[in-house]
C-alpha cells in the first residue's frame, strides 16, 4: 500500500497580516493607463506612483514615513505633456528618479529630501531621441548616471545622463516588434528582453548583438516579463 508524501516547505505555515489603516497610503487616484507596468516604485526614502491627470502626466512622491490619506491637492511631478508609463529610482542617489511617457520622452528629476512642498514641473534632463511612446525605463545597476529606455518604436536607448546624450541604440533589427520587458544583469554587462516576437534575448548592450535566445518560453498570447536572477539565470 503506498502511502501519499505531503512535500514540506518553510513556508507552508506562513500567513500575511495586512497592515493598519494609518500604515498605508489611502485615497491615490492610480493611473487607469492600459499599459503594463507595476506604475509604482519605491526606494528607501520615497514611495511613488503614476497617479491620474489633467492635461498630460504625472506621478505622487511621498516619504517612506508619511502614511495615511492622501491629501487630493498633495504636489506631483507633472512635467510630462502625456501620460507617464513607467518610473525607476536612480540606485545610486535615492533623490533621482527617471520616467518615461507617451509623449516620447525620458526625465530625470531630483526630489528634495522631506518630499515635495510644491508641484515640480522642470526636470534635471530631458531626454529625446525615441519616435514613439516610451513604456520602460531602467538604470544601469554599477554604472552611474547610464539609464536604459525602451520605446513602442522597438528601439532600445542607453543615455549617458550626465551630458543627454543616447551612447547606444538597439534598433528594430533586434527587436521586430513591442518589447515587453528589460532587465539589467546583476553586474550589468548584459540586459534580458521579451518582446511581442514571442522570443526572450539575452544581449550584450555594447556590441549589440544576441548571444541568447528562447524562442516561445510559455504558450498563449499575453506579454512575457523576463528577469536576471542570481548565478547568471
Amino acid at each position: 500500500m503506498s502511502r501519499q508524501v505531503v512535500r514540506s516547505s518553510k513556508f507552508r505555515h506562513v500567513f500575511g497580516q495586512p497592515a493598519k489603516a494609518d500604515q498605508c497610503y489611502e485615497d491615490v487616484r492610480v493611473s487607469q493607463t492600459t499599459w503594463d507596468s507595476g506604475f509604482c516604485a519605491v526606494n528607501p526614502k520615497f514611495m511613488a506612483l503614476i497617479c491620474e491627470a489633467s492635461g498630460g502626466g504625472a506621478f505622487l512622491v511621498l516619504p517612506l514615513g508619511k502614511t495615511g490619506r492622501v491629501d487630493k491637492n498633495v504636489p506631483l511631478v507633472c512635467g510630462h505633456t502625456a501620460p507617464v508609463l513607467d518610473i525607476a529610482w536612480c540606485p545610486h542617489n535615492d533623490n533621482v528618479i527617471a520616467s518615461g511617457s507617451e509623449d516620447c520622452t525620458v526625465m530625470v528629476w531630483e526630489i528634495p529630501d522631506g518630499g515635495l512642498v510644491l508641484p515640480l514641473r522642470e526636470p534635471v534632463i530631458t531626454l529625446e531621441g525615441h519616435t514613439k511612446r516610451v513604456g520602460i525605463v531602467a538604470w544601469h545597476p554599477t554604472a552611474q548616471n547610464v539609464l536604459l529606455s525602451a520605446g513602442c518604436d522597438n528601439v532600445i536607448l542607453v543615455w549617458d545622463v550626465g551630458t543627454g546624450a543616447a551612447v547606444l541604440t538597439l534598433g528594430p533589427d533586434v527587436h521586430p516588434d513591442t518589447i515587453y520587458s528589460v532587465d539589467w544583469s546583476r553586474d550589468g554587462a548584459l540586459i534580458c528582453t521579451s518582446c511581442r516576437d514571442k522570443r526572450v534575448r539575452v544581449i550584450e548592450p555594447r556590441k549589440g548583438t544576441v548571444v541568447a535566445e528562447k524562442d516561445r518560453p510559455h504558450e498563449g498570447t499575453r506579454p512575457v516579463h523576463a528577469v536576471f536572477v542570481s548565478e547568471g539565470k
